[in-house]
């Protein structure tokens, strides 16, 4: 198990799935309370897999996708990103699908 943070709120995480959607947080297929702002979220640490609705910035790794709503900020991503706003990140492996500016560090 490791400790991230949604929104300024610690969470245990075993696998790293996060989805955020319709107001609702799922963290590894557990509901988790995090506050009303679910529409700009902010994940510190490393996780697996992202899927939101809105935008959502990622102090830390993705080791998989991203599927956001919005533009996304991150570090490291080792599978795909797919956003409606921008993207920016340090590093992305696998194809990058965005509704505005693309600037990864290196690729």
């Amino acid at each position: 198990m490791s400790q991230i943070k949604i929104n300024g709120i610690s969470i245990e995480v075993s696998g790293g799935n996060i989805c955020i959607s319709n107001g609702k947080v799922i963290v590894d297929g557990n509901e988790i309370n995090i506050g009303k702002n679910t529409h700009d979220v902010t994940i510190e640490g490393n996780v697996r897999d992202i899927k939101c609705s809105g935008r959502v910035t990622v102090n830390g790794n993705v080791s998989g996708n991203i599927d956001a709503g919005g533009s996304v900020e991150c570090g490291n991503v080792g599978g795909n990103v797919d956003a409606g706003g921008s993207v920016k990140a340090l590093n992305i492996k696998g194809d990058i699908d965005a509704g505005g500016s693309v600037r990864v560090e290196r690729r």
